[in-house]
């Protein structure tokens, strides 16, 4: 069941039509630069989060 957490990042980058916007603006960056860069500890989270779940075990 944890695993179903590493899916998360591929669903929220699976659609790039759904952020390829320029609004809104972070620190300069446009939405679709930062909204990837969220991602990236968003991922690492995740997979440790699940990582300890499944070690657990």
């Amino acid at each position: 069941m944890w695993y179903l957490l590493l899916a998360l990042p591929y669903v929220g980058l699976l659609w790039p039509s759904w952020y390829t916007r320029i609004e809104p603006v972070l620190w300069g960056f446009p939405f679709f630069y930062w909204y990837q860069f969220l991602w990236v500890p968003i991922s690492a989270v995740l997979t440790g989060v699940a990582y300890l779940a499944a070690r657990r075990r």
